[in-house]
């Protein structure tokens, strides 16, 4: 839940403080017994948030002080690994993935957790290296290159054009869900032909199982709009945001099935009024807007240099801000004219086939 609520305040209000705090809370103390919130995913996800936080910050200080907590949770996780360098649920873990629709067997080594963990290591290896600990950095970067050989052999299924599900004891399973193949695409693992291939074999294709929550959406949403789907995204993002507003939500819910009905809508947990109706992994349109329609990145670390790829896609025009260590970045579009202004680093803008270089205190009228 955190990471996906930093990245949103990434794009809402810039707050480094809120999200050191919580990053250090979720650390723990060592000796580590445990998982974060015994959540295997979670685990890798904090790792990840690190270097996140980083590249939007720039703040290589807190990297120095929070590398520790980092080594010890680091040597739990590979403490943990079998034989082949991957990581299984064992006992006291908990395998979350997701709240889906149907049960998901959670047994041996799954495609997910790997990609999931695939990713921490080079965050841990960026980390190490830029706090100039190298020894770490080629440690880390040398396990993480090696599982990420693994990943295609281990999981990929020709015949069903996807990564499957799971292994138990060498073998795969049949089984096909969004999760490692959308996160797969999102972190890069797959050449053009096999993320072609898992665009319709998967993401589009409706006999997979359908996502439900809107923490897993975010991450399919980014993975279409990292493939350039972002059309398809806004009408996602209409549809499904725009579900719950027209069922009467107030703020945005833990999870969301159209076809529910009055008190059904509530229940979860096996509880009739179970559901969190302000749940903040639920409002990932904020970091999905301002990152791939206004299309505003870091490109080094605390926005020393930045782009701005802002597309429209089906609306008529959009006018927003994006918070920077500098300043806010603003964006004003419509069909005929362009304007970003840029409080510091040096932009890049990327309009219509040609490329603008703006410096800090320029704006760019097109």
């Amino acid at each position: 839940d955190a990471a996906q609520s930093y990245l949103m305040n990434y794009y809402l209000f810039n707050d480094n403080e809120c999200v050191k705090r919580t990053i250090w809370l979720l650390a723990g103390k060592a000796p580590i017994s445990s998982h974060i919130n015994t959540i295997m995913d979670y685990t890798f996800y904090w790792f990840n948030s690190i270097a996140d936080y980083y590249l939007y910050s720039g703040d290589k200080a807190f990297l120095a002080q929070i590398y520790p907590s980092m080594l010890h949770l680091m040597d739990y996780v590979l403490g943990r690994t079998d034989s082949e360098g991957m990581v299984q649920g064992l006992t006291g873990d908990w395998v979350f993935v997701d709240w889906a629709d149907k049960p998901m067997d959670k047994n041996g080594q799954l495609a997910f957790e790997q990609v999931l963990f695939c990713q921490a290591l080079k965050a841990m290896a960026t980390v190490a290296r830029t706090i100039d600990k190298t020894d770490d950095a080629d440690k880390y970067q040398t396990l993480a290159d090696t599982l990420e050989a693994k990943l295609i052999p281990a999981f990929w299924n020709e015949e069903k054009q996807a990564l499957v599900h799971n292994r138990v004891n060498g073998q795969q399973s049949q089984e096909v869900f969004r999760y490692a193949n959308m996160f797969a695409i999102m972190y890069n693992f797959l050449d053009k032909e096999k993320k072609d291939a898992v665009v319709k074999s998967v993401i589009f294709n409706d006999d997979i199982l359908k996502i439900t929550t809107p923490y897993m959406r975010f991450y399919e949403l980014e993975a279409l709009c990292m493939l350039g789907k972002q059309d398809q995204v806004m009408k996602e993002m209409k549809d499904y945001w725009g579900g719950m507003l027209a069922k009467g939500a107030t703020s945005f819910w833990e999870k969301y099935i159209p076809e529910e009905e009055g008190r059904q809508m509530l229940a979860m947990y096996g509880r009739p009024y179970g559901k969190s109706l302000c749940h903040a992994w639920g409002a990932s349109p904020i970091y999905l807007l301002g990152r791939y329609y206004m299309g505003v990145q870091p490109t080094s670390p605390g926005y020393a240099t930045w782009e701005a790829r802002p597309t429209l896609s089906d609306m008529e025009w959009m006018e927003g801000s994006v918070p920077t260590p500098y300043g806010e970045i603003i964006i004003k579009m419509d069909g005929e004219k362009l304007s970003i202004s840029n409080p510091g680093g040096v932009g890049t803008i990327y309009y219509q086939d040609k490329v603008y270089t703006l410096q800090a205190g320029e704006t760019l009228t097109i």
